[in-house]
């Protein structure tokens, strides 16, 4: 089913530049192109104005700059880019305006300058507060870059602060994650993401672990980890309200709520992708493609559409599609997804469209009805991936 036309979008800015590529990562994010930055930052705005022409100025309810390393840019190219966003959408008042920022990069001459912009939130990659593990990882900041960086962004007039950690790390102990916890609870950032890492064949971290070069803790580790992160946090008062996410209450990430609510949202940028009127697709990969294409001036026909130059790939999604993936993206929301909602939405009751299937899981104790409500059990959450295959599409 495709949303409304005057359904509100989530608006993703993909900013793919890095000082340097961390081993751990499989982002579509490059080093060495920072002089591409003046040409993007035109290639951005030309991509907006695209949208503008064809669809008219869209509603936009929260805007989020990602990366790659989006402090990188300057104050005046973020301001550029977001002037782009409000000539060409209809941003909503007091929208949530998230930036991410590396600490080592979280400088003052561009904090200082966000808040008029209207940027409101601001996500800091610090993943552990260890030397070692900070090395092992490849980042460039210490620990008290990343307490400088929170502290900055305080002075700097910001209440709506996110922490990244990273768990399951080569050399992790279950005290050594306790304590990142802890020196992270000091800081008392409003929001906490928690996440595992991950890693993939062609990384350099991923190709030291499959050689076995690099050991990896044992996943009952990893499984211990989680759940002392969720005793830790909630002791301290934040709400575990999605698998991966932790937030004093009144400041979940609206923007990533619409991700797992399966809601509308446009990406602009190299490699950004987007789910919008009933289609998915996205952008070149490589910067300097996706540049080029933007500069061209010329759109692109696919599937029926008229698309930015930059669109590489459309893809229509089907109802099985829609109704998996939001069933999959709700789940990920510790409150579960609302039945009568989903129902409405699709015409027809989990149970019915999967028959046998969610009673399975309730009875091996992985998924659970609350309420109005069905959601993962705490076991669940820590086997999601098994719980979340057996509704993909070719599952029915």
């Amino acid at each position: 089913m495709s949303p409304k036309p005057d359904t509100a979008l989530a608006l993703y800015i993909h900013i793919p530049f890095c000082r340097t590529k961390c081993p751990y990562c499989d982002f579509s994010s490059y080093s060495g192109l920072e002089g591409l930055i003046p040409r993007y930052v035109e290639a951005l705005e030309a991509e907006a104005a695209f949208w503008a022409r064809s669809r008219g100025r869209l509603p936009v309810a929260t805007i989020y700059f990602g990366g790659g390393t989006p402090s990188l840019l300057s104050g005046e190219q973020v301001n550029r880019i977001l002037e782009a966003c409000r000539n060409s959408f209809r941003v909503a008042p007091g929208a949530e305006i998230t930036l991410e920022a590396n600490p080592d990069s979280a400088h003052d001459a561009l904090l200082k300058h966000l808040p008029s912009m209207g940027v409101n939130r601001r996500s800091l990659g610090v993943q552990s507060f260890e030397p070692d593990l900070l090395k092992t990882l490849g980042r460039l900041h210490t620990a008290e870059q990343a307490r400088d960086a929170l502290w900055a962004a305080r002075r700097a007039g910001f209440h709506n602060i996110n922490l990244d950690l990273m768990y399951g790390l080569p050399g992790q102990s279950l005290e050594r994650w306790r304590n990142d916890l802890e020196q992270a609870l000091e800081l008392a950032p409003e929001h906490i993401s928690l996440y595992p890492l991950t890693l993939e064949a062609d990384t350099p971290l991923g190709r030291e672990a499959a050689s076995g070069r690099l050991s990896l803790p044992e996943s009952d580790l990893v499984a211990d980890m989680y759940i002392a992160a969720e005793t830790v946090l909630g002791q301290a008062g934040y709400e575990h309200y999605e698998i991966s996410n932790w937030a004093r209450p009144g400041h979940r990430c609206h923007h990533n709520l619409f991700y797992w609510q399966n809601r509308p949202y446009l990406g602009l940028g190299a490699s950004a992708h987007s789910c919008f009127q009933g289609y998915r697709f996205s952008n070149e990969n490589s910067p300097q493609e996706y540049i080029e294409r933007l500069e061209s001036g010329l759109p692109r026909a696919l599937d029926g559409g008229s698309y930015p130059g930059s669109v590489a790939q459309v893809e229509r999604i089907d109802r099985d599609t829609e109704i998996a993936e939001t069933l999959i993206l709700g789940l990920r929301l510790v409150e579960g997804i609302e039945l009568e909602g989903f129902a409405r939405r699709f015409g027809a009751e989990v149970s019915s469209l999967y028959p046998g299937k969610v009673e399975e899981l309730i009875d091996s104790g992985l998924l659970e009805p609350r309420g109005s409500r069905l959601r993962l059990t705490q076991r669940g959450r820590l086997l999601g991936n098994e719980v979340f295959m057996r509704f993909l599409p070719d599952s029915r």
